[in-house]
């Protein structure tokens, strides 16, 4: 018996909507927890599951900070501005309750991490500091904004990465021990996560591997 699929337009849907049936269907997604320095000079730190690797030479990440409500950029997307620093940490299942609260809505100009006790450290290529717990810390510059009705999508070239030495399984050959980092992703909208402690591995074919299993008996 074959289930039947039910067909969804988005022109008929409101945002909410969408939401709801992209945040189901896409996972796991990953978590950027972006640091920003405020005009302050207090650092900003918020998490955002709409982001991703867009690729290595060079290596580029996109996240997506979206609007406020009431309209106007977020407060990472202000603070990077145009060409701006900030830093992704990667969140790990110890940083989870962590991260979670810095997406509460603080007033503006209060920093997250001295309210609620996440400490940081130097970055090694920006002036941004990274979360000093984060398995792993992308120090990133804005190379463009890519706005798409109320979607803003921020594109940032990755200038260093920051890894824990416990993390990698052969420095100099850049080998990470990827289960150790034990991350977590979003699964749904508000409040589903995954770790990635669970993987499988299959092996990629050239079209000649394939051909010759093809002909085996």
């Amino acid at each position: 018996m074959t289930d039947s699929r039910l067909h969804f337009d988005f022109a008929d849907l409101s945002a909410a909507e969408r939401y709801k049936l992209l945040t189901g269907v896409v996972v796991p997604r990953p978590i950027a927890w972006v640091g920003t320095l405020n005009p302050g000079g207090g650092v900003n730190l918020a998490p955002y599951s709409f982001f991703g690797l867009m690729g290595s030479d060079p290596a580029v990440v996109a996240f997506a900070p979206g609007d406020r409500p009431e309209g106007g950029p977020k407060d990472t997307a202000r603070n990077i501005g145009a060409g701006g620093e900030f830093v992704v940490n990667l969140v790990n299942a110890a940083l989870a309750p962590a991260m979670n609260l810095t997406a509460i809505d603080f007033p503006v100009g209060q920093a997250e991490p001295e309210q609620l006790g996440i400490a940081l450290e130097p970055s090694g290529r920006v002036g941004v500091p990274r979360v000093a717990h984060s398995p792993v810390s992308l120090e990133c510059r804005e190379v463009q904004t890519v706005l798409i009705g109320h979607t803003r999508i921020l594109l940032g070239e990755v200038l260093a990465l920051s890894i824990a030495g416990r993390h990698t399984q052969d420095a100099e050959q850049h080998l990470v021990n990827t289960p150790s980092l034990d991350l977590i992703g979003r699964t749904g909208g508000r409040g589903g996560y995954a770790t990635t402690r669970d993987s499988f591995e299959i092996q990629r074919l050239t079209y000649a591997q394939w051909l010759s299993e093809r002909e085996e008996p």
